[in-house]
């Protein structure tokens, strides 16, 4: 595993000092007729006026967001201009960390450290630990893909069943994983290619084909398999990650937390203290999961009632009640100032395609990158979702929406893609499949937490995701458009047939983005100038 600091932020005027002050003057000087003129005496005062210039820059110490975050700190008591703030605290940069430290550490205003983000690369971690280090909300992650690289057999192995003695039982299950992964592979590019004639007749589509080929194959590859990603995060969001990564049961996450901290140590001393684990989230899932035992044995005996709505592996547990009602009201409120009750019970007194209508036109000028108004985060629907570890890769992604996860449990069976069937390679598929349940189970007996990495990505689990109706809006247009993965689509797409039967006149727009200029055109033909009558 390598955590690698890859930038951050800092004040722009240093950078321009560095340019004008160092570079430009340096570089002149670094003309090839002159260097070569010069006699060795000369050339040794040139490189020591570089290094001499160079500590010069480097003493300053201001290469550090830290700066940033104390002038930006400051204009809250500060009536001076916001950019002669920053350039006292890239002067004075000891006290615009000790200003740091009183400010967030002191009285708690965390969110100065916001203003400082780094770029950090990982490298060399599970997908099993990619699941943990993906769920925190406010960062930017862009990751590996399985679907679009053809993957070598590199996998992390863990230290807890290394230290169970089950490293043999793992390695052999694994390899026998990946050994299958190529030769689904095998099998499908060429059941692909003939499947798609006219896109296979052209050179140019090869890539996209073969990414179809190498998305099928994925799902036999184990959850120990290496992943990389870029990362963009705050100071503040940070310390919470190595805070809960510290607390974390699995050594590989402890490990991450311990790494990323080295990353950024020294960088920005004044914006990340608190890095030890919290008996707050050492304890309290634990706890948590003893008392629920507890809850289910005296009440598990009692008959639970079927969701209203369920479509396959998708069923709608709850729903904002009246949300048609409530967004219609939210929308008169704001687009005038009438009280919040007064818009409520006109939005009641609307009739259904009255309301149907009203909600349309916030529609009316919308394109398929547009998101929806906000008013629409008012309402919301819960799913119980059993999906793949594949599809759970790409929902976790709309981090906007909250998502609580049971363990993966082998009694669910695994998704096959209907491609895999197809070509003929199921038994295979199916083998290693059972070959991987025997090793989880002798794992799991020795080493419960890590047993999940021997898993595949076939493999399932039950997933209770709340997302608001700006949201499914969101998961829509992306996840319901041709060029999304099958098996994420399908989900989103019972989920979304689930939703509009609690919220149609809310829901009526949602849809892939493929779909979007086409319905708003023919919604609106008959008021809309831009279109064209039939």
């Amino acid at each position: 595993m390598r955590i690698v600091l890859a930038g951050h932020n800092v004040d722009v005027e240093v950078l321009r000092e560095i340019r004008n002050d160092l570079l430009e003057p340096l570089s002149s000087g670094l003309a090839r007729e002159r260097v070569e003129s010069m006699s060795e005496e000369e050339l040794r005062e040139w490189i020591a006026e570089v290094r001499y210039r160079t500590a010069e820059f480097l003493e300053k110490d201001n290469l550090t967001p830290e700066p940033i975050s104390a002038a930006y700190a400051r204009i809250s008591r500060d009536p001076r201009p916001v950019d002669e703030l920053r350039a006292i605290a890239r002067a004075e940069v000891e006290k615009a960390r000790k200003s740091n430290r009183t400010i967030i550490f002191g009285f708690g205003h965390s969110s100065v450290a916001e203003h400082a983000s780094f770029n950090i690369d990982v490298i060399g971690v599970s997908r099993y630990a990619v699941e943990e280090i993906q769920k925190f909300r406010l960062l930017a992650f862009t990751e590996k893909s399985q679907r679009y690289i053809l993957l070598e057999d590199d996998f992390v192995v863990p230290a807890e069943i290394r230290e169970a003695g089950l490293e043999n039982i793992f390695i052999s299950a694994i390899k026998s994983q990946n050994a299958c992964y190529h030769r689904l592979f095998e099998k499908l590019r060429p059941w692909v290619f003939k499947r798609n004639p006219e896109l296979a007749e052209s050179k140019k589509n090869h890539g996209t084909l073969e990414g179809w080929a190498k998305e099928d194959a994925r799902y036999i590859v184990s959850l120990a398999t290496e992943a990389q990603m870029g990362m963009t995060i705050s100071a503040r969001n940070l310390e919470h990650v190595i805070c809960r990564c510290a607390s974390h049961p699995l050594s590989e996450i402890r490990e991450y937390g311990k790494k990323l901290f080295k990353s950024i140590e020294g960088v920005a001393p004044s914006l990340v203290k608190y890095i030890d684990a919290s008996e707050y989230h050492v304890k309290t899932r634990p706890e948590l999961q003893r008392t629920s035992e507890e809850v289910f044995a005296q009440y598990g005996y009692l008959s639970a009632s079927p969701p209203a709505f369920a479509k396959g592996d998708v069923s709608l547990v709850d729903a904002t009640p009246d949300a048609d009602i409530l967004v219609t009201a939210a929308l008169l409120h704001s687009s005038s100032s009438r009280p919040a009750e007064e818009c409520r019970a006109a939005a009641r007194a609307m009739g259904d395609e009255e309301r149907t209508r009203f909600i349309a036109e916030t529609f009316r000028h919308m394109k398929g990158h547009d998101s929806v108004l906000r008013e629409f985060e008012n309402v919301r629907c819960v799913f119980e979702i059993t999906l793949s570890a594949a599809c759970y890769g790409q929902l976790k992604r709309h981090r906007m929406a909250t998502m609580n996860t049971q363990p993966y449990d082998l009694s669910l069976g695994v998704t096959v893609p209907a491609s895999i069937s197809a070509a003929g390679a199921e038994a295979d598929f199916m083998g290693v499949v059972e070959e991987t349940g025997a090793a989880y189970r002798k794992i799991a007996e020795a080493a419960p937490t890590a047993a999940p990495y021997a898993l595949t990505n076939a493999h399932r689990r039950k997933v209770v995701f709340a997302a608001n109706a700006r949201e499914l809006y969101h998961i829509s247009r992306l996840r319901e458009d041709p060029h999304a993965q099958w098996d994420i689509r399908e989900k989103s797409a019972s989920m979304l047939r689930l939703a509009k039967k609690a919220m149609p006149a809310t829901l009526q727009f949602a849809m892939g983005k493929h779909l979007v200029d086409e319905t708003r055109a023919r919604l609106f033909r008959e008021n809309s100038p831009e279109v064209a009558a039939p």
